[in-house]
């Protein structure tokens, strides 16, 4: 019984006044009053139980929908980033058709260059060869001397006339195979040629870009490799997608360093070395810079599609990607290693038995 209801209880025990009937009455009231205060009590216990589990699972339900309407936040600045990067692939793409279509263009007046550079040259051993002739027959005068030096000169500069064209229509010729489909079977490619022709594209592509830096380049390729089965114009996207990573990583580390060692003690020189490698049964592909190196928080991300640490439209993310999947597509193996400060190199391991022809 309530504390206050026995406490009137027991006075009216105490009451002498009263008669039998009338304590019997006040009593059974009293412990009607007594069960209907205890079912109150009840009844408003779990009325605090019911509001103390609603206003927790009220609370849940509010961090809930707060982490729900964060991740949909996220959801669309993915999809708006998404967006931005199919956007700048389109762009791409059609930037891509139009360098072919100006290399294409480029490449004839180069082939009068470098051809009529050839004639020139065969023209000018011609004359060296008459005026020989002419020479036998008279002694040689001052003026002689002077045509003969200037005919050096001449055949010098049409050397290097020929020399620096044929280069040009080598790099025009990598763009144009390059922007083409190809059958998507694999043929057998000389892959250190390869390699060798798109290191070099790849290079001079960054040396005509926006922020150009001075970068050593290493080559140190097996000569007992010889042709391996590829598909070449997926593989060429490899090998430009690997050197465009590395000295976009290198030039990263430029601006932060202004071409001086982080410890300060000796300056920085970028360089990218490629190597290949025959193995027992595989062929190992390496391309090594010494940049800034991946952080480990990072480095599992870089061969998700649309990853990118670059700003605004600058990356879309899928170079690495894509080379992720060709590899694949090959049966190889693409591996990571990289140091924080000191560089990064990825490895690529193609299956491939050098007894088979």
């Amino acid at each position: 019984m309530n504390i206050h209801l026995q406490h009137i209880l027991d006075i009216l025990l105490q009451l002498e006044d009263i008669s039998e009937g009338q304590k019997n009455s006040l009593i059974k009231s009293l412990k009607e009053a007594d069960k209907e205060l205890t079912i109150l009590e009840f009844k408003l216990d779990r009325t605090e139980k019911v509001k103390r589990t609603t206003a927790i699972l009220l609370e849940e339900t509010i961090e809930e929908l707060e982490l729900k309407r964060a991740a949909v936040e996220e959801t669309l600045k993915e999809l708006k980033a998404t967006q931005a990067q199919l956007i700048q692939q389109e762009k791409l793409a059609s930037l891509g058709q139009l360098t072919a279509g100006i290399a294409h263009e480029i490449k004839n007046p180069l082939n009068f260059v470098n051809n009529f550079s050839e004639v020139s040259l065969e023209l000018l051993d011609e004359v060296k060869e008459t005026r020989i002739k002419n020479q036998e027959t008279r002694p040689r005068t001052e003026e002689d001397e002077i045509e003969d030096e200037i005919l050096e000169d001449i055949k010098a500069n049409l050397e290097k006339i020929h020399e620096h064209g044929s280069r040009a229509n080598g790099i025009v010729t990598s763009m144009l195979q390059h922007s083409r489909g190809g059958s998507g079977k694999k043929e057998p490619t000389d892959l250190n040629a390869l390699i060798k022709e798109y290191v070099n594209l790849s290079f001079h592509g960054m040396r005509a870009g926006k922020n150009p830096i001075d970068v050593e380049i290493a080559l140190e390729l097996d000569d007992t490799i010889k042709e391996i089965p590829l598909v070449r114009e997926d593989f060429t996207r490899v090998i430009i997608n690997l050197c465009n990573n590395a000295f976009d990583a290198m030039r990263s580390k430029v601006d932060l360093t202004g071409f001086k060692n982080l410890s300060g003690l000796e300056p920085y020189h970028p360089k990218l070395t490629v190597r290949t490698k025959s193995e027992k049964d595989r062929i190992l592909i390496s391309v090594e810079d010494n940049g800034p190196g991946i952080p480990d928080e990072i480095k599992d991300k870089i061969l998700q599609p649309f990853f990118t640490t670059k700003k605004g439209t600058e990356g879309t993310g899928l170079g690495l990607s894509i080379t992720h999947d060709i590899v694949k597509a090959h049966g190889g193996e693409l591996k990571i290693l990289t140091k924080v400060g000191e560089g990064t190199e990825f490895q690529i391991l193609l299956p491939f038995n050098q007894t088979e022809k």
